[in-house]
């Protein structure tokens, strides 16, 4: 069957490599467009990956098997739309959501206990080491109370205004 003056499979031949080309430059160049806001079906990742399966199920269809192009087509249409479907649902949405989880927020912060790395000194900025089980994060911070606050002392987060912590010195209560 020819499409456009070209035959079938050369037609599917050009979708994979166009498609794979195209996909490697998204891998490439990709972040260029992550400012634009588009529907979760829209995504890039998806419509080439779809593109690329459909071309290369429906090339190894025309070529190896003896069925109707019409019906080579549809299994070829219906075997990229389970891969992408799977791709979509066991690894972005994943990936997605774990890259959230990853970040700590601000308002995460108040209350955490950390180690002055530089002094705090009355009306200036010195900087915080807050460890977790995750990492540890270095936070610029003031004085809450603008009272100097030495190297390697032990403070309490109070708040975060503009990625600034403003901490206070800790003071761990003894009980018995």
């Amino acid at each position: 069957m020819e499409l456009f003056g070209l035959p079938l499979e050369t037609i599917y031949l050009y979708t994979l490599i166009i498609s794979g080309v195209l996909t490697l430059l998204f891998i490439l160049f990709g972040d260029i467009l992550s400012g634009l806001e588009a529907p979760d079906y829209l995504n890039p990742v998806l419509i080439l990956a779809f593109l690329t399966v459909f071309g290369a199920s429906g090339y190894l269809f025309e070529k190896v098997t003896n069925l109707h192009s019409g019906l080579s087509a549809v299994i070829s249409g219906c075997i990229a739309l389970l891969i992408v479907s799977l791709l979509n649902i066991f690894i972005l949405i994943p990936l997605s959501s774990a890259e959230e989880s990853l970040s700590i927020s601000e308002s995460d912060l108040k209350g955490r206990i950390g180690k002055v790395l530089t002094s705090v000194p009355v009306d200036g900025f010195g900087e915080v080491l807050i460890e977790s089980a995750s990492g540890s994060i270095a936070k610029p911070a003031v004085s809450f109370d603008n009272e100097a606050i030495p190297e390697a002392s032990i403070v309490l987060v109070i708040e975060v205004k503009n990625g600034v912590l403003h901490v206070l010195p800790h003071q761990q209560i003894e009980i018995g």
